[in-house]
């Protein structure tokens, strides 16, 4: 299971919603006049065979009108926190200060799982510090879920599968996340993919999933119903495509293009009449003369 690709689309796709849940103490100055964007920096190996020193996502936000000044937010999941090092993420930070030439800057460590790990990093001499590092932390595996079943954030939301709640409460938990994508993301394609998200991160096996479709039906014919007008635009945008390429390479680019937009609004059984008939048309006002 790849968490950290899937937290990265996450921060990405929600970057405001993102930085309100995870570093809430250093967001409440993030208004709607401030603008978030991802910065993607991958330091290079200095040996082969050796990790990337590359920590998630970079989110850089800026004021246009000068009120504050820019500010880094360095978000990095980590999944076993035997493997997170502190080292490494505050050379990665100076390395993006370097880089940008900024000294504001938050480090955020999103935890999935329960572990040990430096939350200070201090390096001098019995008489001064000449390095003090620490960082913002979320553990989620111990965020109380029922604290967030109805936020208006969508990626709380999204992530309650991943927070804590007793095990009778897994199918609430798993309702909540979805009424929230549903209520919160108006984009289908968008729904779909964080439908697949709820669904890594709940698990349901067979039997849950069964009582799931008896006790939350509401959710589930939700949920049902958008995948497959999904899957059936897919299905239309495809065989729009194709006629098209047929009708460009029979009749020529310019005859094709009076036609386009018809075809690309056509409904599925339309296109697959148009596909038949066009093996016999002569001509391409013959094939969209009876649909006049």
């Amino acid at each position: 299971m790849d968490h950290d690709q899937n937290y990265k689309n996450l921060i990405l796709d929600y970057p405001r919603e993102a930085l309100a849940f995870f570093a809430a103490s250093e967001a409440q100055a993030i208004d709607a006049g401030a603008r978030i964007v991802p910065v993607r920096e991958e330091q290079l190996k200095e040996r082969l065979g050796e990790r990337f020193r590359e920590l998630d996502v970079p989110l850089l936000v800026e004021w246009s009108d000068g009120r504050r000044s820019a500010i880094l937010f360095v978000l990095e999941e980590e999944t076993d926190p035997k493997r997170f090092s502190i080292h490494r993420l505050a050379q990665y930070c100076l390395d993006l200060s370097e880089l940008f030439d900024i000294e504001r800057l938050v480090p955020v460590v999103i935890f999935l799982h329960p572990g040990t790990c430096p939350e200070q990093l201090r390096l001098g001499s019995e008489n001064r510090d000449y390095l003090n590092f620490s960082y913002l932390s979320t553990s989620l595996f111990a965020t109380p879920a029922h604290q967030y079943l109805d936020s208006p954030n969508i990626v709380a939301r999204l992530t309650l599968p991943c927070m804590a709640y007793a095990p009778e409460e897994k199918l609430a938990i798993y309702a909540a996340a979805t009424r929230g994508l549903m209520e919160l993301e108006p984009d289908p394609e968008r729904r779909l993919k964080y439908a697949d998200f709820i669904d890594i991160y709940t698990a349901l096996d067979n039997n849950e999933l069964k009582r799931y479709q008896q006790d939350y039906a509401e959710e589930n014919k939700a949920m049902t119903a958008l995948s497959v007008r999904m899957r059936e635009a897919g299905m239309q945008q495809g065989e729009a495509e194709i006629l098209l390429r047929q009708l460009r390479k029979k009749f020529g680019p310019q005859a094709a293009q009076q036609y386009e937009v018809r075809v690309k609004q056509a409904g599925l059984t339309t296109l697959e009449r148009w596909a038949d008939v066009i093996l016999g048309a002569e001509t391409i006002d013959e094939l969209f003369i009876e649909d006049s």
